[in-house]
């Protein structure tokens, strides 16, 4: 089994919280964390799926009440949105009981949902946290490499998705990424609520993998769909409260320069991504023209897998041409500027230190496909993708 980096923050989590909510897509990763968090301490896990496990929480005070002494670990939470109400008063008493860390875990596939129905109601009272697809570090971790360009490319190709990662073949993988589209565009999506027909949900879900890195074009996608641009921004809400889709905000300010206002877009797993385009394996990849958009949304998504929740990424571009890939903005107004190149020998164009420029970036990185690191000369640095997410979670 993989070991996921993130189980010591949520046990820390839920040692400082009434409540931690553990978000991300389905078949992530969650319900395994939470089981092994639950053979630690004393727990009682119920899979809201089931309709025998939902209907023991009915009455959640009744339910709270007879489990008092345990973490309660609540699966696929957004099929009970009614017992959000009344856990603040189930929390409150039992702040004033002294108990005020460890009731209770949640686990959701949908950020939208999750987050409408306990951000009022539990303000103050839950902790967020986003369970990622394995990423580099811990895929590496688990192959005991300390860098490998080709166990990168392994889960490069075929995603995050431990049952993806881990199929005995290619074709496993992609046939349990074949259904994993499936089961999200005929089951899991309507369940949800929205009435939106599988078949154009998938077209428009391929349409954003050809783009993959590209500024949304809202319009031009509403017109091959045939639906109005409001539509089309409904889906792409969907689509990115599922955490299935990235929209890269562009980073502005008061820099008196023209820039791109539309935020870029990614199939936030490289898996998803060739299973939408019939990517099956890496020389498919290498010859196919999203490779280079693929490539960078892989970097951008592994990076932020790595990067604390107090770091805000964006993009930078302009008309003119001076572009970032991702732009890192701290806290402390540190802004550090990425290249993402899939050469093995990387250059830079003017663009992008015009941009740095800019921006005023205090650090500057080519993320690139080799393994040593070497400096580019005007305080940039040719670094692995590998050493990148070291860097960043050790900022």
């Amino acid at each position: 089994m993989i070991k996921r980096r993130i189980q010591k923050e949520i046990e820390s989590s839920i040692a400082k919280n009434p409540a931690v909510a553990l978000m991300g897509p389905r078949q992530v990763g969650k319900t395994t964390l939470a089981l092994g968090i639950a053979d630690l301490q004393p727990s009682i896990y119920l899979d809201l799926e089931k309709s025998r496990d939902l209907a023991k929480i009915t009455d959640i005070e009744i339910f709270h009440a007879e489990n008092r002494d345990k973490l309660n670990i609540l699966d696929e939470v957004q099929r009970a949105p009614k017992i959000f109400a009344p856990l603040r008063g189930i929390i409150d008493e039992e702040r004033r009981r002294g108990n005020n860390t460890g009731q209770f875990l949640f686990l959701g596939s949908a950020s939208i949902d999750l987050l409408k129905q306990s951000s009022e109601t539990l303000a103050g009272r839950i902790a967020y946290i986003e369970l990622h697809p394995v990423d580099v570090l811990e895929y590496l971790e688990y192959r005991n490499k300390k860098n490998s360009d080709l166990s990168i490319n392994q889960l490069w190709l075929c995603g995050g998705f431990p049952l993806s990662l881990l199929a005995a073949s290619k074709k496993e993988s992609s046939e349990w990424r074949g259904n994993f589209i499936n089961t999200y565009l005929e089951r899991d999506i309507p369940q949800l609520g929205p009435r939106i027909p599988a078949e154009t949900l998938r077209r428009f879900w391929t349409m954003l993998a050809h783009c993959q890195g590209g500024i949304l074009n809202a319009s031009q996608l509403a017109g091959n769909l045939n639906v109005s641009g409001t539509t089309v921004a409904r889906y792409l809400d969907l689509m990115v409260d599922l955490l299935l889709v990235r929209r890269l905000p562009p980073w502005s300010s008061n820099t008196g320069k023209r820039l791109i206002r539309s935020p870029k877009v990614y199939i936030r797993d490289s898996g998803i991504l060739h299973a939408l385009l019939h990517i099956q394996t890496i020389n498919d990849l290498l010859g196919h023209p999203i490779v280079g958009g693929s490539w960078e949304g892989f970097v951008i998504e592994n990076i932020l897998s790595a990067t604390p929740g107090h770091v805000f990424p964006f993009f930078y571009k302009t008309p003119g041409g001076a572009e970032i890939d991702l732009l890192l903005e701290f806290p402390n107004q540190e802004k550090w500027a990425i290249e993402i190149k899939r050469s093995s020998t990387p250059s830079l164009s003017k663009g992008f230190y015009t941009a740095c420029a800019d921006v005023d970036t205090t650090r500057r990185f080519v993320v690139y496909a080799g393994q040593d690191r070497f400096s580019m000369g005007h305080n940039t640095t040719a670094i692995s993708l590998y050493e990148m997410m070291n860097e960043i979670a050790s900022a």
